[in-house]
């Protein structure tokens, strides 16, 4: 099968599902409906949309990096900390949330973390 658009898109989706991302539609989040998480479209926290920039820039870079290295024929391996790692960040340098960081992923590497062999929500079948 030859990866397209729609089948990245939806495994992007998938994937920020499983780190607790939701597809919303704006008609029910627009201000003045009962679900709006604003009162006007001027209210968007710069904060909240360059941290949604990041997250989507990165998981746009991982696909790439991927989609590359099928093109070439390169051997593509990926470890990631697994979305049940769920420690407190409670500050942009938290000592504490680095050392819990740090000791997972040195126990998931000990124990001989396998590689993933595509981005999460892609199966290697898929992409073949």
């Amino acid at each position: 099968m030859n990866l397209n658009e729609s089948i990245v898109e939806n495994a992007a989706i998938e994937w920020s599902g499983e780190l607790g991302y939701a597809v919303g539609h704006g008609q029910h989040l627009a201000p003045g409906e009962p679900t709006a998480e604003r009162d006007s479209f001027g209210e968007v926290a710069a904060g909240r949309a360059v941290g949604s920039l990041i997250h989507t820039q990165g998981i746009g870079d991982l696909y790439k990096i991927y989609l590359t290295a099928q093109r070439d024929g390169v051997d593509f391996n990926l470890a990631y900390i697994p979305a049940s790692f769920t420690a407190p960040h409670r500050e942009a340098f938290d000592t504490e949330y680095m050392r819990q960081l740090y000791a997972l992923g040195y126990d998931l590497a000990a124990k001989g973390y396998p590689w993933q062999k595509a981005p999460p929500g892609l199966t290697v079948a898929e992409s073949r």
